[in-house]
């Protein structure tokens, strides 16, 4: 199981991140004062990590600065709300391997990830070793981004499979179409909104086969999934 170092003070983004990464099968540490960091690099020996530039007591860029006087490996990537180029080189002066801009979609972030562990060669470290998850007669493998039904595959997309986990980890349970959209998207523009209506859409044609299944619309709320 990769596992992923993540300093960041921003409570619901951190939230957002951590979760969604420990459903792709990571094992995460989330670290939200910069003076914490170095320490918890030190006792957790991450593969990779996530690191805000703007934190209390510590800067990110100081931290990637001590990760790299005991560790010139491995990788660290940048999360910031600052866009001036001077920021970005200073990051890379830091340290770092890459940088993301706020707000950031999540299936941006699984990507660089993936990216910056096939340099190191544990990138095959985030495949799923679960049996799956059943929704009604489907079987439903997120690690794999795989939804199966009567020996049938049907491969998904990341938004696909990041969406279906959504509504499977609170299944019966009204999942608020904001969080959806920050989570997924990176924020609720209209834009982003009209997008998740179509993967709503799509996700719903994959699950027609199985009749007992309904993802509910509660409309201005969010959406329920039923099995």
């Amino acid at each position: 199981m990769i596992k992923v170092l993540y300093v960041e003070d921003e409570t619901n983004l951190a939230k957002i991140v951590s979760d969604t990464l420990s459903h792709r099968q990571m094992k995460v540490q989330l670290i939200q004062r910069g003076d914490q960091a170095f320490q918890a690099f030190q006792s957790f020996q991450p593969d990779i990590c996530i690191l805000d530039v703007m934190l209390p007591h510590v800067d990110g860029y100081t931290i990637s600065k001590q990760i790299r006087s005991v560790d010139p490996q491995v990788p660290i990537i940048f999360l910031t709300a600052k866009s001036l180029s001077e920021d970005v080189l200073d990051g890379f002066q830091a340290g770092g391997n890459d940088f993301m801009r706020k707000p950031f979609s999540m299936e941006e972030l699984i990507a660089r990830i993936k990216n910056l562990l096939s340099i190191t060669g544990k990138a095959s470290m985030l495949e799923s070793t679960s049996e799956g998850v059943t929704i009604g007669k489907f079987i439903f493998h997120s690690g794999r981004q795989e939804l199966i039904f009567n020996g049938n595959t049907k491969r998904l997309s990341h938004r696909e499979t990041e969406l279906l986990s959504m509504f499977v980890d609170h299944k019966s349970e009204t999942v608020l179409r904001k969080n959806i959209l920050d989570k997924i998207w990176g924020n609720d523009s209209i834009f982003n909104s009209r997008n998740l209506d179509v993967y709503i859409t799509k996700i719903r044609e994959y699950l027609k086969a199985d009749a007992t299944i309904e993802i509910i619309t509660l409309k201005g709320v969010g959406y329920r999934l039923i099995d």
